[in-house]
């Protein structure tokens, strides 16, 4: 029978608890549930609001000073409540929230699509080793040597526009999968050989209850420390590839655009960076605390 790493109801009280005592993490997990209502009701936002993303509204900016928003603060007001982008008056609020749907769907798909490689192909090297493992290991040698983020932007470059998300959610993939996948591979090579794998294998359970039964659930609580972890680091690769001109294209909102279109402007109308910088900011941060806090939980429940 299996030696599992943690008992579901036990583990998961005990690091649930540790959570709600850590004032980061329910600080992080405030925020980010900020961010993902934000996302979810985008389109309530505008409805509320009257302004849609993409909706100009020139009485916002004064066309006699180039175009600056009217007001302080960069045009925040009752009516704009964080204020407009320069020229064309779109109301960032608006803007932020479906930059929010945008960025969070190509992290979440990037990273379920990640874990999803990671996990097969690192368990089917440590599980088989011998020649699976040489050529799975070649090809992550050979990915992992590339310079993941010049490789990306060539890509991209070269890819047609096309569905952006989707190409970004794929070029991620394939970049990310490998470092997943090495940790996967060396957990599996150590629980291949372990008393109640093979005691499973002399009671005749077959390869699927071995892999299913046996190695996955002893790799559950670093796989969601993993994926926790992974998601700040495309959201930040989403953003990064949309400011250099080569992510989401206009005029599907996104983060890293806007604060891209904001460099020419922070002089005069530093609130237009500030706000999608801070939004960026901020949650890449609450992401990364997150996964750090619950990674600390599953290794002291794992120590208990």
């Amino acid at each position: 029978m299996a030696v599992a790493a943690y008992s579901p109801s036990t583990s998961r009280a005990r690091v649930t608890s540790a959570l709600l005592r850590d004032r980061g993490a329910v600080l992080s997990t405030a925020f980010l549930s900020l961010i993902v209502l934000m996302a979810i009701c985008a389109p309530l936002i505008s409805a509320i609001t009257g302004h849609g993303p993409n909706d100009f509204d020139t009485a916002a900016v004064d066309t006699d000073l180039g175009g600056v928003p009217r007001g302080s603060l960069g045009g925040i007001s009752a009516e704009h409540l964080l204020g407009v982008e320069p020229q064309n008056g779109r109301d960032i609020l608006a803007r932020i929230a479906y930059g929010a749907r945008v960025s969070l769907l190509i992290a979440v798909s990037a990273t379920a699509l990640t874990t999803l490689l990671g996990v097969v192909l690192g368990m089917l090297a440590g599980f088989y080793q011998g020649w699976v493992d040489q050529v799975i290991c070649r090809v992550m040698d050979f990915l992992m040597a590339f310079p993941a983020l010049i490789f990306m932007i060539a890509i991209l470059s070269s890819l047609p526009q096309g569905n952006r998300p989707v190409l970004l959610v794929l070029v991620i993939s394939v970049f990310g999968w490998p470092y997943l996948a090495r940790v996967v591979r060396g957990q599996t090579l150590t629980l291949v050989n372990r008393e109640f794998v093979e005691a499973a294998r002399a009671s005749g359970a077959s390869t699927g209850a071995l892999v299913f039964k046996e190695i996955l659930p002893n790799l559950r609580s670093s796989l969601i420390v993993m994926t926790t972890l992974a998601v700040p680091g495309y959201v930040g690769t989403e953003a990064g590839l949309s400011f250099l001109g080569v992510g989401v294209t206009p005029p599907t909102p996104s983060w890293g655009q806007m604060i891209s279109s904001s460099v020419a402007w922070y002089s005069v109308d530093p609130m237009y960076f500030a706000i999608p910088g801070g939004f960026l900011f901020l949650t890449v941060l609450s992401l990364t605390v997150l996964g750090d806090r619950l990674r600390a939980a599953f290794d002291a429940g794992e120590a208990s």
